[in-house]
């Protein structure tokens, strides 16, 4: 396999640096439950990466609960004032973002989340974000009109970047279907690390899938590869 060589990387956060997206899981089946309802996996990939407002009336609309989107926000939001400060970072990320970083890859953050509620999934990894110059909120910044699978917050992240890339020379990571059709549509390569249940057929956009980030090779995009 070979693949265009890239000067600037993009991560998304939720369940691809930190294990939130299984936090998510546990608090929307906390709300679903209430109502007899089920949250389920498929259900879960349908609204990954979309923005807050955006997934709560996917959710609402899903599983026909009797809430307002507002409604659903704040009670979802008082399950994970608890639940996001015991985030933890997943296997291979530290040691990837680690190595750009000291390489001098510029490197920048694209997440869905609102700047508040990063503020709290980031409590106990706040020397590990601050080696991000550049971060995106998608939920919070306006110039992102539409979440993923639209590319607005891929373009947004990567302007940020002072060399302005082009979008073939940018390589983005990601977990979900949306966030590799967003990044797909805006040009730009996209590592999936997927969770394990996703049938990896319904992403054919995907330019590399690995199990973990372990597995991660930064040679295969013409990155500098791990000095051990």
């Amino acid at each position: 396999m070979s693949f265009k060589p890239i000067t600037h990387v993009l991560f998304d956060m939720d369940g691809l640096i930190l294990n939130t997206e299984d936090l998510y899981t546990l608090g929307f089946q906390e709300i679903a439950s209430r109502y007899g309802k089920n949250f389920t996996f498929a259900l879960k990939c349908q609204i990954m990466g979309q923005q807050t407002a955006e997934f709560a009336a996917s959710i609402i609309e899903a599983l026909e609960l009797p809430l307002t989107v507002n409604e659903f926000i704040l009670e979802a939001e008082k399950i994970f004032n608890e639940l996001f400060p015991t985030s933890t970072v997943l296997p291979g990320v530290e040691k990837l973002i680690r190595h750009l970083s000291k390489c001098k890859i510029p490197i920048g953050l694209a997440t869905s989340s609102r700047k508040e509620t990063y503020e709290i999934k980031t409590t106990n990894h706040k020397e590990l974000f601050d080696l991000f110059p550049y971060k995106t909120f998608g939920s919070s910044d306006p110039d992102v009109k539409k979440g993923k699978p639209f590319p607005d917050i891929f373009f947004v992240a990567a302007a940020k970047f002072p060399d302005k890339p082009n979008p073939d020379k940018v390589l983005v990571f990601e977990d979900s279907i949306n966030g590799v059709k967003a990044a797909h549509s805006a040009g730009m390569q996209v590592v999936l690390v997927p969770d394990p249940r996703l049938d990896r057929s319904l992403v054919p956009e995907a330019t590399l899938i690995v199990n973990s980030m372990e597995e991660f090779k930064p040679e295969l995009f013409g990155l500098p590869p791990f000095e051990d």
